[in-house]
């Protein structure tokens, strides 16, 4: 019977089926599917030029998050939040006052944007301590939650199990027998060196644990396409983190490969820490299944009145929403510019309409200058920040390449006035695949501090310039137009 099956089933009748099953999913693609003309475009040569692979590939990382409703707020919860929204749009109509902060009323209309598009309401009572190292980071972070006496939540896309993770969930567990509620979210791709022996001893103490997308079967990711890639902590409701730090050793600058690791973190405190609350309490909602409501566990207890005077909006993203709500607050901050805008991002991969955004802004005569790092961790990825370096400078933008280790930064800041660092890279992949939450935060000082250290970092730096491009292999020029192909599904 089986020699009977395999003698039908040839290699060329497998094919035919490949064939078969790939032609209906292009087919989908082009008059069901939402993705953009690019990315359907990509998966189409894709499916076609490696028929099996690319059958596999689509099954795996082509799944539709949106149509799965996995943030579901209950009517009361929605009902609170749409009459938060409601008053501060009325309010950005009749003019903004925020503590005699004047930018926020040059930026109203990217602060009208937010609301409207992205749900995100602006607190301006909050303040900010920005971090640039990772062990100044790290210790910071321990030290918060050494003190924490009510209450401690993490969101980490990774969490390593080495010396730095270990001392985390060391921590963590002694607060828990504190008495103090601890609540560890994790990505389960993300931190999948972490299991249940190593948080076995953190449960029993009383702490919670969640992985985001946990698969049935351990280390088979279904989802591997869709990361929780958010990096967030907040502490007794009073002290918040948000930026690029991961807890692993490499983010400390212990591993050789990547030397000094250089990020950013930005602390907030203030009314700010009940979005923060919000969205983290809403991944871990889900991932959890735990009951909770986000009226009383959110904004109820986050507002901590004169915790400063920044204006602030947290802005979050994912494969939930088609909306790309983070892409957009960052297109608004390019296309509002008048005088400069400084990025720092570790993969300068995004798509069409951010690429001709700089480049407008660029031939504007705007000052617009673009870091990157000068080590590939992801060399596919890297050819394509390379080949879109190559057009910016075309255009008028400047492109430093970082050579004191690896920077990790994701940051973008706009004409002295507003800024923004989160989790969110500038490639395609965090603006439509991963969820991740950004601080936009309209405050010279801040700004001001942020382009400081920029200048700074360029002093280890060497400018990419056309003369560079010039001067590239026949090879590296095939295999970046290779890459740059292939953008919309890297």
């Amino acid at each position: 019977m089986i020699d009977q099956i395999a003698e039908f089933f040839t290699f060329s009748h497998i094919m035919m089926l490949v064939y078969i099953l790939n032609a209906i999913i292009a087919f989908g693609l082009i008059f069901i599917d939402t993705k953009s003309p690019a990315a359907t475009m990509a998966w189409i040569m894709v499916l076609f030029m490696v028929p099996i692979l690319g059958l596999i590939l689509y099954l795996i990382l082509s799944q539709n998050i949106a149509r799965q409703q996995i943030f579901k707020m209950t009517e009361s919860e929605t009902a609170g939040m749409e009459t938060l929204l409601d008053w501060q749009k009325e309010s950005v109509k009749t003019g903004i006052k925020t503590s005699g902060n004047e930018i926020t009323n040059k930026w109203r209309s990217m602060i009208s944007m937010n609301l409207d598009y992205a749900d995100s309401l602006l607190t301006d009572n909050s303040s900010v301590e920005l971090i640039y190292d990772g062990q100044e980071m790290f210790n910071s972070l321990c030290e918060d939650i050494l003190a924490a006496k009510y209450s401690v939540k993490l969101c980490y896309f990774i969490i390593k199990d080495d010396f730095v993770g270990r001392r985390l969930i060391d921590i963590l567990t002694q607060k828990a027998k504190e008495g103090v509620s601890v609540r560890l979210l994790m990505d389960a791709l993300g931190s999948r060196s972490i299991g249940r022996s190593e948080l076995r001893a953190f449960k029993k103490a009383g702490g919670k644990y969640a992985f985001f997308f946990k698969p049935i079967i351990r280390h088979m990711y279904f989802r591997i396409n869709y990361r929780n890639h958010r990096k967030l902590a907040i502490i007794d409701n009073e002290i918040g983190y948000i930026g690029g730090f991961n807890i692993a050793k490499e983010y400390l600058g212990y591993k050789k490969k990547f030397g000094y690791w250089r990020d950013t973190q930005m602390i907030i405190r203030g009314n700010s820490l009940s979005s923060l609350n919000e969205r983290f309490l809403q991944d871990w909602r889900y991932a959890s299944r735990e009951d909770l409501d986000l009226i009383k566990k959110s904004i109820k207890h986050a507002y901590k009145p004169n915790a400063g005077t920044i204006p602030i909006q947290i802005v979050s993203c994912g494969p939930e929403s088609i909306k790309e709500e983070v892409k957009m607050s960052m297109m608004k901050m390019i296309t509002g510019a008048k005088k400069n805008i400084y990025i720092q991002t570790p993969y300068l991969v995004p798509d069409e309409p951010m690429i001709e955004s700089l480049a407008m802004a660029a031939r504007s005569g705007i000052d617009v200058r673009i870091m990157i790092p000068c080590i590939p961790d992801h060399p596919f990825v890297y050819r394509t920040t390379l080949y879109n370096a190559g057009r910016l400078i075309r255009d008028g933008a400047k492109i430093y390449i970082y050579e004191n280790g690896f920077l990790h930064a994701k940051t973008l800041t706009a004409d002295d006035e507003v800024c923004t660092v989160g989790s969110t890279n500038m490639d395609i992949r965090s603006f439509r695949l991963n969820f991740e939450s950004n601080a936009f935060v309209y405050d010279a000082n801040v700004t001001k501090e942020m382009n400081r250290q920029f200048e700074e970092d360029m002093k280890f730096c060497r400018e990419y310039t056309q003369e560079d491009r010039n001067n590239i292999s026949i090879k590296e020029r095939a295999l970046e137009s290779i890459s740059r192909l292939l953008t919309e599904i890297l």
